[in-house]
């Protein structure tokens, strides 16, 4: 995974809440696509037209939006089904971080094992934010500080949030599950062979 620390990036709003991740990515395209391709048809039902051109009703669709790596989004986003494919679709379409208000619990631990910075902030912030960006005739940054844990909206305001450390530190690191393991090797190996010493029938 590319290791996460400071983003200063475009960010882009979402306003509607509840949406689910048979919203993110549509289970027909989580069959054959590869995951290189997810990012295309994140939001598909929302985000295309019958004719395949992209709907400008479609938040994402604006044009001050374009390039965002930061998405702000309302409550309960990523609520549904377990589909880990929801995350892959907005990783690939660019986004490295999301906040909002609250989160689907599976889709939030989905966003730390790819790469993907999930950060809660109290309801009244994220409005602020999604106010700010939705009024915005012109790309607005937001600065994301994970080692401080930090989030710095468009007026400069600095606002902290909390992250599981073991996440946190998987992310600066830019290891997944298997590679925090593997970055363990060698007290794996101690204990693996104190084991033998203990209880040499189990190694046979």
């Amino acid at each position: 995974m590319e290791k996460f620390t400071v983003l200063d990036a475009v960010a882009a709003a979402l306003p509607t809440p509840d949406i689910d991740t048979d919203m993110i990515i549509r289970i027909e395209r989580c069959v054959r696509t590869p995951r290189a391709e997810m990012g295309r048809w994140a939001f598909e039902m929302a985000r295309y037209r019958a004719d395949g051109s992209e709907d400008p009703g479609f938040p994402l669709n604006r044009a001050p939006f374009r390039g965002a790596q930061i998405l702000v989004a309302a409550q309960n986003f990523g609520c549904g089904s377990s589909r880990e494919m929801a995350v892959w679709a907005i990783a690939g379409m660019g986004f490295r971080c999301v906040i909002a208000s609250s989160f689907g619990e599976i889709f939030y631990g989905n966003c730390f094992q790819n790469g993907v910075l999930a950060i809660r902030l109290p309801g009244p912030v994220v409005e602020s934010l999604l106010h700010a960006l939705g009024a915005a005739s012109a790309p607005l940054r937001i600065r994301v500080d994970l080692p401080a844990q930090t989030v710095a909206g468009p007026d400069s305001a600095a606002h902290r949030f909390d992250v599981d450390p073991l996440r946190k530190k998987a992310l600066l690191e830019g290891l997944d599950a298997i590679g925090m393991t593997l970055a363990r090797e060698a007290e794996i190996a101690a204990w693996q062979a104190g084991d033998r010493s203990r209880r040499p029938w189990v190694w046979l």
